[in-house]
């Protein structure tokens, strides 16, 4: 380490040492030429200038580094083993070399969106956009590092990074999704089962991106997923697979699966069997009230407060912990309420009672009204109001999203979804879309649609819902007959807390009998399932010492 630099200081600017089997790898997959013009973009100390200076490359070597230092001791080391290189020292976001180089090997430095901010952010932001990528507030460092560094190959140029695995999961790399398969005619990604960088718990991919097109007259429709057990078998393992994703901004996570259990994943979500959730409705947030305290009521305090009827509506309460079964009915809302959950929402209608007008001044006293939600609307007190859907969607989620019928016909707030079937669904899919939803494909493709949260909670917000893969309403329609048979056995066991076995119902159905899958096809779907559950609980457990994610170069 250099002298006054530090291992917090360098996390603050997401440098970290870059394995030298990783750096060579990548080198040997870029370099075609010993002429090749090479750029590392946020050196560091230049580990991949060294890697291909050493094999007796003649071609130009620049490297660009932020931190003085760094760029020093690069410049030291690499005359000290008769390396020609230029190293410029400033930000690499500054750097205007467009389409000059042959090949951009490197390790992007990762900083996280809360510490990644002013003129820094705002630099990236404009770098990305001459990619034609707009990054939300959301965005971390490398996925701008990720568009600059593309946009300084010739035509038919090579990417060669180290990027954080979120590439292929995070709604804000979207943008940079598309950017890869329209701009290069083939895309891999090297997926390693073990973590890379000692100490640091995140983990990694290796992207090689090849035939660069700076007019977008190229691009793909798929990618290549390599899996490796670590960087010790780079240079051994040429296994691949192939995956092509229903759009090109959307998610790569299945190429986490294993290669049976892509090949079967595959063929059903492009096939007729299986069909996107948007097929059988949509699907939207739920209310907003700004203050769930003040407007969501127990019908004890509604009582308390001698509300009139007029002055609420039902509510399936915050959260969803009670959607966890097949349906909510009238009955067991009104056992939950009877509970002292909050199945009312204060919301009148017309002109409010004299009870209720006492309640607003209430809110009114305890400033309420001055929450954003309530402020920007008139009058602050009256919640926009959502009509009953047909199914509700769990949002947040430890087991795999749930879909539960209506049958009570009441409200929700956005703490779930509501599904709103379109015409000539309504009558299967209330009752029986439930059921169908429970079936080891659908939990594979929440694993990889959806996106690990928090405590390693499975979240799915409306328009990744809307890419769940649901048995399509033609497979349902056929074993409606067999589906209805099983649904008492299927809430039974939901009521055991057995999902695994409620699926274990639902795929004899829909699975076996109607796809004709295999036992062993249906084992495959069933453990890349356990070990994309177990990757997402296993980020949960990480200490924030440990979040930091290998970046810079080094």
């Amino acid at each position: 380490m250099l002298p006054g630099d530090t291992t917090a200081l360098r996390k603050a600017r997401g440098a970290f040492f870059t394995p030298p089997l990783v750096a060579q790898f990548l080198v040997d997959w870029a370099v075609r030429a010993q002429t090749d013009a090479i750029l590392e973009p946020s050196c560091g100390e230049a580990v991949f200038l060294h890697a291909a200076g050493l094999s007796g490359h003649r071609g130009r070597l620049v490297g660009v580094e932020l931190h003085r230092a760094s760029a020093n001791e690069a410049q030291r080391t690499l005359r000290r083993e008769g390396i020609a290189t230029e190293i410029h020292v400033g930000d690499f976001f500054d750097h205007d070399e467009y389409e000059t180089f042959d090949a951009v090997v490197g390790n992007p430095p990762y900083v996280r969106y809360q510490d990644f901010t002013g003129d820094a952010r705002t630099r990236a932001r404009q770098a990305a956009l001459r990619g034609g990528v707009t990054l939300t507030n959301l965005a971390s460092s490398w996925a701008a590092f990720t568009v600059q560094s593309a946009l300084h190959l010739k035509a038919g140029g090579r990417l060669a990074l180290v990027l954080p695995a979120e590439l292929l999961t995070v709604n804000y790399a979207a943008g940079v999704r598309r950017f890869l398969m329209e701009r290069f005619n083939s895309v891999e990604l090297v997926l390693f089962e073990e973590r890379v960088f000692p100490g640091v718990q995140e983990e990694v991919v290796l992207l090689l991106a090849d035939g660069y097109s700076p007019n977008r007259d190229g691009g793909t429709d798929h990618m290549t997923m390599r899996p490796v057990r670590n960087p010790a078998e780079l240079a051994t393992s040429s296994a691949t697979r192939r995956w092509t994703p229903p759009d090109k901004a959307a998610k790569w996570s299945a190429g986490l699966l294993s290669a049976e259990g892509l090949e079967i994943y595959s063929a059903a979500v492009t096939g007729s069997e299986f069909t996107p959730l948007e097929t059988w409705g949509d699907t939207t947030l739920g209310m907003v009230t700004g203050n769930n305290r003040f407007f969501t009521l127990t019908p004890a305090k509604a009582d308390d407060l001698d509300l009139d009827a007029d002055d609420v509506i039902s509510l399936s309460p915050p959260g969803s912990r009670h959607l966890r079964h097949l349906s909510l009915t009238a009955r067991r809302l009104s056992t939950l309420g009877d509970d002292g959950a909050a199945t009312l929402l204060f919301r009148p209608a017309g002109e409010p009672s004299a009870s209720a007008w006492r309640y607003i001044e209430s809110g009114e006293a305890l400033d309420v009204h001055g929450a954003y939600k309530c402020r920007v609307r008139s009058p602050w007190w009256r919640v926009p109001y959502l009509r009953p859907a047909d199914l509700f969607l769990t949002y947040m989620n430890a087991d795999t999203p749930r879909i539960a019928s209506n049958l009570a016909g009441t409200h929700h707030l956005n703490s779930v979804h509501g599904i709103y079937l379109r015409r000539g669904l309504k009558s299967d899919g209330t009752s029986l879309l439930p059921v169908a939803s429970l079936n080891s494909l659908t939990l594979v493709g929440a694993e990889t649609v959806g996106r690990a949260y928090g405590g390693g909670m499975l979240k799915v917000e409306p328009r990744e819902a809307d890419l769940l893969p649901m048995p399509s309403p033609d497979l349902v329609q056929r074993h409606k007959t067999d589906l209805q048979a099983i649904r008492p056995t299927v809430a039974a066991a939901l009521r055991r807390g057995d999902l695994l076995g409620a699926v274990a119902l639902v795929d004899d159905v829909l699975l076996t009998s109607g796809m004709r899958l295999t036992r062993k096809q249906i084992a495959a779907l069933r453990r890349d399932h356990a070990d994309l559950t177990a990757r997402r609980m296993a980020r949960s457990k990480e200490s924030p010492s440990t979040k930091e994610i290998p970046g810079g170069g080094h």
